[in-house]
């Protein structure tokens, strides 16, 4: 599952099916303050729809957001902040490699984690999109722009044709998993096919780039899979020391309570990700965490959302904060530095930490659709 998901991500990222999505959502909010920024946020959420990697998400929209942002007048700190923190929503909306990562450790349902993180996700994305609007009407100094764009050169039947690949993937992915056509292994399967579909229709492929997917694949699905074999001996081993049932035991004498023990995950995760990444964040923490949080009567599907979306800030956090180098590295420009990246994302940080407060608070919200 992990490398057709993978495969499928690195196909559509070469496809230039990104970039139709920021025109097309360019176009449809042209009129909106701060529009190229909720312009990102929008054409993030479909682009993570069928990718599940924030990283590919930073590095595409870092090519084609940042410049038309700073084009028409937007600071360099908010350009690339946008695209920084809104690169998140790529390992929270489903199809997300974090998600199976976590349905793996903690033995849950991919397709029924998939479902328990639409709703998060969309949340996400309109408090993201909320947060730069306010930015542009209540800071305009801080996100700067103006109004003046470009001729329309979009309409609806452009913008149609430019959305369908998109949402053909979509439909075939998610769909296909929700409709129960398929299992999310061949949901996978479908929507590689799909993607390499779209990469040759669209002559975005050659034999010399196939290559290099199929060899970029293998290396970022080698990486996760070791991980995720060290997380299954690493889980073992717990379980045969009994450290879990002592740690359980612990939390109930220390009466923390569920959202005591959880909240203090949440700490120890954002903690960790200044200076480790998500999956390993994953693999350290979650075998002691599921357990306890099972014991407690916590819902692993809602827990899965919750550390999750705790792990995804330590992608905006420095010193290790690898959302905001690849922003930096594919920028590849001088005057913009690391310390301006990691600023700018410091507004997204604050609406991601209100969002996981309101999936701790009120969890039937990453239940909606048990």
């Amino acid at each position: 599952m992990v490398p057709l998901y993978v495969l499928m991500g690195l196909l559509v990222s070469g496809s230039d099916v990104g970039r139709d999505a920021f025109d097309v959502a360019r176009w449809a909010l042209r009129r909106v303050r701060g529009g190229l920024g909720v312009a990102t946020v929008a054409a993030n959420a479909l682009f993570a729809s069928v990718t599940g990697s924030s990283i590919a998400s930073a590095a595409v929209f870092t090519r084609v957001a940042t410049p038309e942002m700073l084009r028409f007048g937007y600071t360099p700190r908010f350009a690339v902040g946008v695209v920084a923190g809104t690169s998140v929503l790529g390992m929270l909306i489903p199809p997300s490699l974090l998600l199976i990562v976590y349905a793996f450790i903690a033995e849950e349902s991919v397709g029924h984690l998939f479902l328990a993180a639409i709703v998060p996700g969309l949340i996400l994305a309109a408090a993201m999109a909320a947060a730069i609007v306010l930015m542009a009407t209540f800071w305009p100094a801080h996100v700067g722009g103006h109004a003046l764009q470009d001729k329309d050169s979009e309409n609806v039947r452009s913008a149609a044709l430019k959305l369908a690949p998109i949402v053909a993937l979509i439909v075939i992915v998610l769909g296909g998993i929700y409709g129960g056509v398929f299992t999310p292994t061949e949901s996978a399967a479908a929507g590689a096919l799909g993607a390499l579909a779209i990469a040759l229709a669209r002559r975005k492929l050659t034999w010399a780039s196939l290559w290099a997917t199929m060899i970029e694949t293998g290396y970022v699905t080698v990486s996760i899979l070791f991980l995720l074999l060290g997380a299954r001996i690493f889980g073992q081993m717990l379980a045969m020391s009994n450290l879990p049932q002592q740690m359980s035991a612990l939390v109930a004498g220390a009466e923390l309570g569920l959202y005591g023990f959880v909240a203090a995950f949440i700490i120890l995760a954002v903690a960790l990700g200044t200076i480790l990444d998500s999956v390993s964040i994953m693999v350290i923490t979650l075998p002691f965490a599921v357990p306890v949080v099972k014991a407690l009567g916590g819902d692993l599907l809602w827990f899965g959302i919750v550390s999750t979306v705790a792990v995804e800030i330590g992608l905006l956090t420095p010193p290790f904060g690898i959302a905001c180098y690849v922003v930096k590295s594919t920028l590849d420009d001088p005057r913009i530095t690391l310390n301006q990246i990691f600023a700018g994302a410091v507004p997204f940080v604050v609406v991601m930490t209100l969002v996981l407060a309101l999936l701790v608070a009120a969890p039937g919200l990453s239940l909606v659709f048990k």
